[in-house]
């Protein structure tokens, strides 16, 4: 018998964060360690009337996609995943990695050149996001490689995993629509504000966030969930952040970061790890350069760093900053090829918005 919290989840994911209907075409994807929960999701989502796809991703094929593809091939974006991301109604990604770092030995210009050529299917998905035409969803499925990361046992990790879904509970989707409220007390407050400044011993920051909204995520989109987020100004970002936790991507560390804004650009960076990465990807485009995102963290229920942005950015005590593109719901008009999302810890900062007290120490100064 599967977990019983495998098959809470599969009921959540399906009913809750995509709201599968009859008729529906949904895109299941994931690998072959995550077979117990693949199954739950494809069997509730079919008694739910919906015609799904299902794709596999072979561990150890993206390694081997990046050491022999030529030129072309690294250029070339599969027609049917691009149709699919067109007409479907429904996505769900569901990672299982055996190896978090199979890909820690690729060129970075590689990486990036890859990137530019899917720019299109990202585009796409997040428009349609947008419109309300697409809905989709990544979680997590407990395995050996993110234990690890986490420096976990698998059995702990797992704990951790499902207790971040609140899936302990008798009635999860009702603790998700109980904090989402709670989120949107935040949210309120803060739309139709103007201009945030973010201090401390490791951010001087000033943006403006005229104009945009704040979106309240309660785990229709990511799951586990617990973020409030926007796309600041493009060009209204001054002054500079260092952080505090790797950032990582492609499973490669970037240690030490800190970016200098002017203009709304990222007009210098350094690292202590992984500079050339860092280098090469803010350079792939024209908005790789600019911050397309900034969250804040608002699950206190994590506790703590795993080295999985699922997670990490959820961090309560955190803001997180995602230079490249923008999500169009926000108002948000940043495009790349590039959504890299960088962590920050804000336990000893302060953040004003139109010169009133937001934030303080870790924490929403209207939640105490």
């Amino acid at each position: 018998m599967p977990d019983p919290r495998v098959l809470k989840l599969a009921s959540v994911l399906v009913h809750y964060s995509l709201g599968i209907q009859p008729g529906h075409k949904m895109v299941l994807r994931s690998s072959p360690l995550a077979e117990e929960l693949v199954l739950e999701v494809y069997r509730e989502a079919l008694q739910a009337g919906a015609h799904v796809s299902l794709f596999s991703e072979y561990p150890g094929a993206s390694e081997l996609f990046y050491k022999y593809a030529g030129g072309a091939q690294l250029d070339f974006v599969e027609p049917h995943m691009l149709a699919l991301i067109e007409t479907y109604d429904r996505y769900l990604s569901i990672g299982a990695d055996a190896n978090t770092r199979d890909l820690s030995g690729v060129d970075p210009a590689r990486r990036a050149r890859r990137s530019q050529a899917t720019r299109a299917i990202m585009k796409t998905m997040m428009e349609r996001t947008a419109r309300g035409e697409m809905a989709w969803c990544y979680t997590q499925f407990p395995t050996q490689a993110s234990a690890q990361d986490a420096d976990m046992s698998l059995r702990d990790y797992a704990d951790f995993v499902y207790k971040a879904g609140k899936l302990e509970s008798a009635d999860p989707v009702a603790e998700w629509q109980a904090f989402g409220e709670r989120m949107r007390q935040l949210t309120a407050w803060l739309n139709g504000r103007e201009q945030m400044v973010l201090k401390g011993k490791d951010i001087d920051l000033t943006l403006s966030i005229k104009g945009r909204a704040f979106i309240a995520a309660d785990g229709k989109v990511n799951f586990p969930d617990g973020e409030i987020f926007t796309g600041p100004v493009e060009d209204s970002v001054n002054g500079w952040v260092r952080y505090q936790y790797p950032a990582i991507y492609g499973g490669r560390e970037v240690s030490n970061i800190e970016l200098r804004f002017e203009g709304g650009k990222v007009v210098a960076e350094q690292a202590s790890k992984g500079q050339d990465l860092l280098t090469e990807l803010l350079n792939q485009d024209a908005g790789a350069r600019y911050l397309g995102e900034i969250g804040i963290g608002t699950n206190y229920d994590i506790p703590r760093f795993t080295k999985n942005m699922l997670f990490d950015e959820k961090l309560g005590g955190t803001f997180h900053f995602a230079v490249g593109a923008s999500y169009p719901e926000t108002g948000g008009r940043n495009e790349s090829g590039l959504h890299w999302d960088m962590l920050c810890d804000m336990s000893d900062s302060e953040v004003t918005v139109d010169g009133e007290l937001f934030y303080r120490s870790g924490k929403p100064v209207m939640w105490g």
